[in-house]
């Protein structure tokens, strides 16, 4: 399947089991209502940082040799990884540098910030700042640890995968965000390799959604990078891509992709229907429930990735803005 084993999983597992969160799985009565079969919600969105790439980040900072740690790490990131890595470092001690693009929302710089790393604001896109942090990285001898392309980080996430599957073994469908691919291609991985059959869906943004245009492509490509609700999914999946492209495509049934609109929509459900405050990318799983988008095999488990939304962005889609 990819040079990655499960082995590397349930190893990654033992290396962050004291850095992060068991996070709870929910029944969610109004979408399986809706649905007609159970429905459950993997609520990554109370891990520390409030996303699952603490799991990704904790793996890597923890593998790094001690000359590695002492050169510190840099990393580019459309919030949430960077917020992970920060976190990850201050735990063992080592510096990191995140480079942000001028689109990322100020709450999740901010964040960052306050972890104690170092950040550099470079450009509009993530291309620019993962260009940024590929100098840094020559020029300082610090290790690049990318948001989703690496070994590490999808083992990280992956352990969510095994989560899934202690916490609701029967489960017959799991929907995920997909952005670089580094959650999807290692949940899918842990699932797919203990039950072939349970039916993996991709799910993202009709606004720019770089995986999707290159596995329409059949290799990686740029997208324009464009405003949206689900900000984290923004974001290039790297031209020289080494491991999320092939894996994803490996092990994607089903890839959706969802209007502003419907995300809005999802939004406001979760806070009126599972009293969670959720960010744009991690209600894309609720949102192609709530668009008749998955059939009715269950029980269905949705991967709930975060809650770092910008706080008047919140309030502005819970009035009914669509932005």
């Amino acid at each position: 399947m990819s040079a990655l084993q499960l082995n590397d999983v349930y190893l990654a597992r033992q290396r962050i089991e004291s850095l992060v969160r068991r996070t709870p799985m929910e029944h969610s009565p109004s979408l399986s209502r809706l649905l007609g079969v159970p429905v459950y919600l993997k609520l990554e969105s109370q891990q520390i940082t409030g996303s699952f790439k603490l799991r990704g980040a904790s793996n890597a900072v923890a593998q790094l040799a001690p000359e590695q740690q002492a050169r510190g790490v840099v990393a580019a990131s459309t919030g949430n990884h960077g917020r992970a890595l920060a976190y990850a470092a201050s735990r063992l001690g080592v510096t990191a540098t995140i480079c942000l693009s001028q689109l990322v929302p100020e709450n999740k710089v901010q964040a960052i910030r306050d972890l104690g790393a170092e950040v550099c604001i470079v450009g509009r896109s993530q291309d620019d700042a993962q260009r940024a942090a590929e100098r840094i990285a020559a020029e300082q001898g610090a290790t690049l640890l990318p948001p989703f392309d690496h070994p590490a980080i999808i083992a990280g996430q992956a352990t969510l995968g095994l989560e899934i599957l202690e916490q609701q073994p029967d489960v017959a469908q799991v929907l995920v965000p997909l952005s670089g691919g580094g959650l999807f291609a290692g949940v899918a991985l842990a699932l797919k390799s203990a039950n072939p059959l349970i039916v993996t869906h991709g799910i993202s943004m009709q606004r720019g959604a770089a995986m999707h245009a290159s596995l329409q492509a059949g290799h990686p490509v740029e997208v324009e990078e464009l405003p949206t609700l689900a900000d984290s999914l923004g974001g290039g999946i790297g031209l020289d891509n080494q491991y999320t492209f092939s894996m994803t495509r490996d092990t994607c049934d089903l890839l959706h992709l969802l209007s502003e609109t419907s995300i809005a929509n999802a939004i406001r459900h979760a806070y009126r229907e599972e009293r969670l405050v959720l960010e744009g990318a991690a209600v894309v799983g609720i949102a192609a429930l709530l668009e008749g988008l998955i059939e009715p095999k269950g029980p269905v488990v949705v991967v709930v990735s975060g809650r770092n939304v910008d706080t008047d962005q919140h309030l502005r889609v819970l009035a009914g803005a669509d932005a």
